[in-house]
């Protein structure tokens, strides 16, 4: 196994790399619409509507997150999520030492990712792109937010549990089905929430733009944190239960 630093790095590479293609990709398709039709009432992903729109963007983060899971995951298990970590962790399949190490390396990641985003893309990313920042669509309240958040994730976890943590799943898939069940759980309810399922997800953007001066969307972020972590603990015990050998 590779020493905690060199997984620490994969982590942060990995989340990086989540952060700016993803996130960027809505951040794309807000920048796009604004040289389009002038420049957008909200500065988040919750402008988003079309379904169209979150295909995209769906597509964007499943095919980066089956390259993080081919190209790092033999080093750290390409976890890219402080919610797979602390499932993981309660479920005692993984030291604490170590998921403190991969969630600062997972959040200072995805500010990476952010920052890297603005350098290649401009301030327009920031203003009017919000740097792919999460928020909630116009009439989804908080606990609305919340539960669609636990579900994604639930239904994430449940398949990482299933191809990726189990022996007995079939090997060199995990990859595959991890990114397009991701796509698919942001299809469906990206227009609810910005489809986050990761705390580090949704840290990057919301830091960059608050350091970088874009939309302050600090106040929706516990949505962020509730939800991932509360679906994958959900998750991982469900898992174990359901599939226990009497």
């Amino acid at each position: 196994m590779a020493s905690l630093m060199r997984r620490s790095v994969a982590e942060l590479v990995g989340t990086m790399l989540l952060v700016y293609f993803g996130p960027g990709a809505a951040a794309m398709l807000l920048m796009i619409a604004a040289r389009e039709s002038g420049p957008l009432q909200s500065l988040t992903i919750g402008s988003l509507g079309g379904l169209a729109d979150w295909l995209a963007i769906g597509l964007a983060f499943a095919i980066v997150i089956t390259a993080v899971i081919y190209g790092l995951g033999r080093v750290s298990g390409a976890h890219i999520n402080p919610a797979v970590t602390i499932a993981l962790l309660a479920s005692k399949r993984f030291p604490a030492t170590d998921a403190v190490a991969y969630i600062v390396a997972q959040l200072v990641g995805a500010l990476l990712g952010s920052y890297l985003f603005y350098l290649s893309a401009g301030m327009d990313a920031v203003t009017i792109g919000g740097l792919g920042a999460t928020a909630p669509a116009l009439g989804v309240t908080f606990w609305m937010a919340i539960l669609a958040e636990t579900i994604g994730t639930f239904v994430l976890m449940l398949i990482i549990m299933g191809v990726a943590v189990d022996e007995r799943a079939p090997p060199g898939f995990a990859g595959l089905i991890i990114g397009l069940t991701v796509g698919g759980i942001i299809t469906t309810i990206g227009g609810l929430t910005g489809s986050s399922l990761n705390p580090a997800r949704s840290f990057g953007p919301a830091v960059g733009d608050l350091l970088l001066g874009g939309p302050d969307v600090m106040g929706v972020f516990p949505i962020y944190i509730i939800g991932p972590i509360l679906g994958a603990l959900i998750a991982v015990f469900f898992y174990d239960w359901v599939v226990k050998e009497d």
